[in-house]
């Protein structure tokens, strides 16, 4: 998907801040997809992940699914709408989210999405949700597990390390027309142990 201008030059100043905030490293940088919208599945450690991820990646339109609680705020909600997040609530079956998520995958976007739901304290992987699996299975995209690697507190000049692992296409994505719990499980399960195998992988 082509960016303008004015993204582009903001994706650049964000990646400098953050380049220059932290130690940044990218692991995997051969297994993004280009030109076609796909799913970035991440474990989640910190707020800075969402930027980290985008900067790291590559310079695309990207869309967040993020927590309504952080659209509250008018002009706060109105930015991260302009920067591509739209709202999930959590706890429940919002099937908007799902229809929106796939929406922007077909417009060829970059959905980044963190299958855990809410930030790790202890930087342990959770079990995730079954949204990821959802929208990987109706929109048929390329999932590509993801994981932010860092020790104790997120700092200045703190190493990280993001690591892009290898895709998992849409083939190997098992699911009947009739998408059931069953299946969904099966899949996140898939993505979450990527996501795991990625974490317990010595950095390179």
């Amino acid at each position: 998907m082509k960016v303008s201008i004015f993204f582009r030059g903001l994706y650049n100043f964000v990646k400098a801040v953050y380049y220059g905030f932290y130690n940044v490293k990218v692991e995997g940088k051969e297994n993004i997809p280009q030109d076609t919208g796909f799913i970035i599945a991440s474990n989640h450690r910190s707020f800075a992940d969402p930027p980290l991820v985008a900067v790291t990646s590559k310079c695309s339109k990207f869309s967040f699914v993020a927590k309504e609680e952080l659209f509250k705020n008018p002009l706060f909600g109105w930015l991260i709408r302009k920067l591509g997040a739209f709202p999930v609530v959590r706890g429940k079956g919002d099937m908007k989210v799902i229809s929106d998520a796939v929406e922007r995958l077909e417009e060829g976007r970059i959905l980044v999405i963190f299958p855990e739901g809410t930030r790790s304290k202890d930087g342990k992987l959770g079990r995730g949700k079954t949204g990821v699996a959802l929208i990987a299975a109706k929109s048929k995209a390329v999932v590509v597990p993801t994981a932010v690697v860092f020790e104790g507190k997120l700092r200045f000049r703190k190493k990280v390390t993001v690591k892009f692992g290898k895709p998992i296409q849409p083939e190997e994505i098992a699911v009947g027309e009739e998408i059931n719990p069953k299946e969904l499980r099966a899949v996140k399960a898939r993505i979450m142990g990527d996501i795991q195998g990625l974490l317990e992988a010595k950095n390179g």
